[in-house]
């Protein structure tokens, strides 16, 4: 009998300032020990002092998700309130000055920063991680190959990094611009299966290209530490909601492609070229996009690429039923990166400025993550 995969969470938060809005560059030694004690071993750092890392213990069910992770944000932003802070999970922060933002000191974000320089420094973004564990002798490369095409469609979902530096980038998900500019951190490599893995990590590492213990940050990749594969092209999601439909909806893809009876697709370079393309237009447009079905190789808009994913992986539990179900309110209400544009031109419209607008959108993405939403329904045309 076919057992349910397992799976884990990682979400990043950046701290900023309840009374400006600012993300705090250099937070007090009290602000992070207050994270640390509310989470405790789930809590880790990240590149940034300005930024945290809540990790999960592994769940069977979505609905564990969902009440570690409520309790950990309101824990979280309960005692950040005291001292005057808050969690913004959303892939970029709208006027973040990232020149301004200090590096972690220890060994491992130093060698980061040392060895990526302006790449690393730039890197002052959010993420959702999404561990899937897989069976034993399941060779976690051809799963891949299996999962990879639906890719971009986990982007589009979770979008929410439309603006950069005070500015409208153009993009629904700028994240995922900023992170083509490191290396190992695009699409995954078309390799054949583990074997063809191993000789790949070896040829980086013999020629100096890759350390001993040296990991790749692809879109999708075998953990290196367990057996799982990992989820990292997603944006960071305010909505609690948004992020358990991401971790339920791959975590049901990954069960249907490990499941004994499945008959894999042999990879194809036509399924990485698709790929590639789809996955620029999921960071340039998002769920407005047209995208490139993989059967017929048509125009497909998200709503029927979403379709499609359905009609391929038909849901099987509960979990499955509700994650399609969110997905499919996500592509018509909007993502975060269209509420958060829609909350640009409503403040403009209102007669307030970009600083205030930017304001606005902080505030919103803020509350978003704490179970509110003080800004709903937009109407562009009533200021």
């Amino acid at each position: 009998m076919f057992k349910p995969c397992t799976f884990g969470i990682e979400e990043e938060y950046l701290l900023v300032e309840t009374a400006t809005g600012k993300v705090l560059a250099t937070p007090s030694p009290v602000v992070g020990n207050l994270c640390r004690e509310v989470m405790g071993q789930y809590f880790a750092e990240e590149m940034f002092r300005c930024q945290i890392e809540v990790a999960s213990p592994i769940f069977d069910h979505v609905r564990q998700a969902q009440q570690f992770f409520g309790d950990s944000r309101q824990r979280l932003n309960e005692a950040l309130a005291e001292e005057g802070a808050a969690l913004y999970c959303a892939g970029s922060h709208p006027s973040a000055q990232w020149q301004r933002q200090r590096p972690r000191t220890t060994p491992r974000y130093w060698q980061l920063f040392d060895d990526y320089q302006h790449v690393a420094r730039r890197s002052l973004l959010s993420g959702l991680h999404v561990h899937v564990g897989v069976p034993p002798g399941c060779d976690r490369i051809q799963l891949i190959n299996q999962v990879v095409y639906w890719l971009p469609m986990f982007l589009l979902l979770s979008s929410s990094s439309p603006l950069w530096s005070g500015e409208n980038t153009g993009y629904m998900s700028y994240r995922r611009a900023i992170c083509g500019e490191w290396p190992h951190m695009g699409l995954p490599e078309p390799l054949a299966d583990w074997t063809a893995y191993q000789r790949y990590r070896g040829l980086l590492q013999r020629t100096g290209s890759l350390a001993s213990d040296g990991a790749f940050w692809w879109a999708l990749r075998p953990s290196q530490r367990f057996a799982t594969v990992e989820l990292r092209i997603s944006d960071g999601c305010p909505r609690l909601e948004d992020a358990l439909c991401i971790a339920g909806l791959f975590r049901h893809l990954v069960e249907c492609c490990v499941m004994p009876h499945y008959a894999p697709a042999p990879a194809s370079r036509e399924t990485h070229w698709i790929t590639q393309e789809n996955y620029w237009r999921a960071m340039r447009h998002g769920r407005h996009g047209q995208f490139i079905g993989l059967e017929q190789q048509q125009p497909v808009s998200a709503f029927g690429w979403l379709a499609q994913l359905r009609g391929q992986h038909p849901p099987d539990s509960v979990d499955a039923e509700r994650a399609f179900m969110q997905a499919q309110r996500i592509l018509t209400e909007g993502t975060s990166a269209d509420r958060q544009l829609e909350c640009l031109e409503h403040a403009r419209l209102a007669g307030r400025d970009k600083r205030q607008g930017l304001r606005e959108v902080v505030e919103m993405v803020v509350a978003e993550g704490q179970g509110a939403w003080p800004i709903s329904n937009l109407n562009l045309t009533q200021p």
